[in-house]
């Protein structure tokens, strides 16, 4: 049985409008990453979310930048930025365990940054924004990996 161009034609726009959703999700990250010399890719992720105990529709932001400074200052630096640009941190204590990475609200949105050094996550888009990112005499690469999904009140 044959489907209506129409039919197909409104699949694809409802299916290409949950993508676009999921990707928005993240562009405030995106664009604050970009704004700090970040190389960076946005992609559509999932994550198990502890909360629902469900697996979650998210979007991932992948950025490498160059710092001279130590990875520490330089994580410093960032999360302080990042509270200065008008992100706040998510009411649930369980959002950052042990402070490896912080979850930060913003228009509705919780996002989840983790600073790291080195190539951790192994995949397509971290060795793209790597190598956008070339460390010169002195300076040191380093990630900025960013999950975001819909705000959720505290458990």
């Amino acid at each position: 049985m044959r489907k209506s161009i129409a039919a197909v034609v409104a699949c694809v726009v409802v299916v290409g409008c949950a993508e676009a959703q999921d990707v928005a999700r993240c562009s405030d990250a995106r664009d604050f990453v970009v704004a700090h010399g970040m190389a960076a890719e946005v992609e559509r992720d999932t994550l198990d979310d502890w909360r629902t105990k469900k697996r979650q529709l998210v979007c991932r932001v992948t950025a490498a930048g160059v710092t001279s400074r130590s990875v520490r200052d330089a994580a410093i630096q960032f999360y302080d930025s990042v509270r200065a640009n008008g992100w706040v941190r998510s009411p649930d204590p369980m959002d950052s365990p042990n402070e490896a990475s912080f979850r930060f609200r913003r228009k509705g949105n919780d996002c989840l940054f983790n600073f790291y050094q080195d190539a951790v996550l192994f995949t397509d888009a971290e060795l793209r924004v790597g190598d956008q990112r070339v460390p010169g005499a002195g300076e040191i690469r380093y990630g900025v990996l960013v999950q975001c999904m819909a705000a959720m009140p505290a458990a």
